[in-house]
């Protein structure tokens, strides 16, 4: 049984937080001894009693938190270093953690162990015109690999989902979260091993830098799948490279329509949570589309409430000339610029949104297809013709009706946490949690039964 130490690329530097440049060569043969190892620690989980999973998440929920002191330390280094680095305060606050956010993620640990164990859970089953006995059951992907960027709870969420539904995991989380990754990888490991479970269930190929980032696209037959998770740069890269199987995430241009029928008060609020609530990350809202019919008596005052949160309005002509009129405040007036043709396609990351005004919803709808990414999309309104034709000419992986677009996430719809948001059409799409770790195995059974 493998000891919560981390793995390191041969001949590399050891400890936390430590990177090398490596080789193509030695990132292919850490990446090759880093999953093998985790293969056989998968074995160890996939037909474990829950009760012996459900302990290792409380167990690594308890590390966490007994571990808080080096973790924050790790990661208030990551953090020192990437401002030193030019990082973009919505990255800046993905990469953060502070005592709240990590009892939050151990909380989310907590949350995944209350959760139904969907390993042997039967999708469907039927008995044949021939009386075979026929039924599809949830078993395990494997071995899991995951590519992220500069977001160490993604870390502990990844982990929690993987063994809770019998997998084991192997994590790229980029150099911007190195420090912080490896104290989390550390806690969990030992968590693990302290419950008499294989550390290599949870391990990183961080310390061989990119090369191990593609030797674990390269990895086919040793990774079961691969899912990234961060810009649109890296999910691009990870798709077009990975001779493994992807499940691809999605960039968040999320766009909301208010028609005339909202209720202006609510959508005022709905807008700001949407946008100000967490900027740097993929489901804050973007866009903005406001109908015509109450753009003028509503857009000044949800400008008023962005304007004093700091957010700058990228506006179309029609969106200009109303918030340049008397009920705009002068001193707001450098947080309205006007809105580029590359802005409707931009996913900020900031406090930086993109408004126009459409004649009615079908523009509206035919705006959001030209532009969206496939992430969330919401609509406020009261007509409920408005509602049902909005959601009829959507294709994107979560419509919210009446309420902010945060709301597409794991954590908020059940999941207890996300592998990430899938935008894609195969296998899963939106949110993904337990059942989207597992896929199925065709049981049949017979009695003596020959094919004539």
């Amino acid at each position: 049984m493998s000891s919560g130490r981390i793995p390191q690329a041969p001949g590399g530097a050891q400890g936390a937080g430590a990177s090398t440049a490596e080789s193509p060569e030695r990132a292919t043969a850490l990446v090759a001894s880093v999953t093998t190892a985790a293969r056989a620690a998968q074995r160890a989980i996939a037909g474990a009693p829950r009760a012996v999973k459900d302990n290792a998440l409380h167990a690594m929920a308890d590390a966490l938190l007994a571990q808080a002191g080096p973790i924050l330390a790790a990661n208030a280094a990551d953090l020192a270093r990437g401002r030193q680095e030019g990082m973009r305060p919505g990255l800046l606050d993905r990469l953060a953690l502070d005592p709240e956010r990590l009892e939050a993620i151990a909380g989310a640990l907590r949350e995944i162990a209350a959760l139904p164990d969907p390993v042997g859970q039967i999708v469907d089953g039927s008995v044949m015109p021939n009386g075979l006995r026929v039924r599809r059951v949830r078993v395990p992907m494997g071995v899991v690999g995951m590519i992220y960027e500069a977001r160490p709870n993604v870390t502990v969420d990844v982990a929690a989902l993987a063994i809770k539904s019998g997998n084991a995991v192997v994590l790229r989380g980029g150099s911007a979260a190195q420090a912080s990754n490896a104290a989390i990888v550390e806690a969990l490991r030992g968590a693990l091993a302290a419950q008499g479970l294989p550390a290599d269930l949870v391990t990183t190929v961080d310390s061989a830098g990119r090369e191990g980032a593609r030797a674990l696209m390269h990895a086919r037959g040793l990774v079961d799948v691969l899912v990234p998770r961060g810009g649109a740069g890296l999910i691009r890269a990870v798709v077009e490279e990975s001779t493994v199987p992807v499940i691809e995430t999605g960039s968040g241009n999320c766009h909301i329509y208010v028609d005339a029928s909202a209720e202006p008060a609510s959508a005022v609020d709905i807008v700001v949570n949407a946008k100000t609530q967490r900027v740097g990350v993929c489901n804050a809202a973007e866009t903005l589309l406001v109908h015509q019919g109450i753009a003028a008596s509503w857009l000044p005052r949800a400008a008023q409430a962005l304007w004093s949160r700091g957010t700058i309005l990228h506006a179309d002509a029609a969106a200009r000339e109303i918030l340049r009129g008397p009920a705009a405040a002068d001193s707001h007036q450098d947080l309205l610029v006007e809105a580029t043709e590359e802005d409707w396609g931009t996913e900020y990351g900031s406090l930086d949104l993109a408004v126009r005004v459409v004649p009615d919803l079908q523009e509206a709808i035919e705006h959001i297809r030209a532009h969206t990414t496939g992430h969330t999309e919401a609509v406020l309104a009261q007509d409920t013709a408005v509602i049902t034709a909005f959601i009829a000419g959507m294709d994107s992986a979560a419509v919210i009706v009446n309420a902010s677009t945060r709301f597409t996430d794991g954590g908020q719809l059940g999941l207890g946490a996300e592998l990430g948001i899938s935008t894609q059409k195969l296998h899963a799409r939106g949110p993904m949690g337990l059942a989207e770790l597992t896929t199925t195995m065709w049981i049949v059974e017979g009695d003596g039964h020959v094919r004539p």
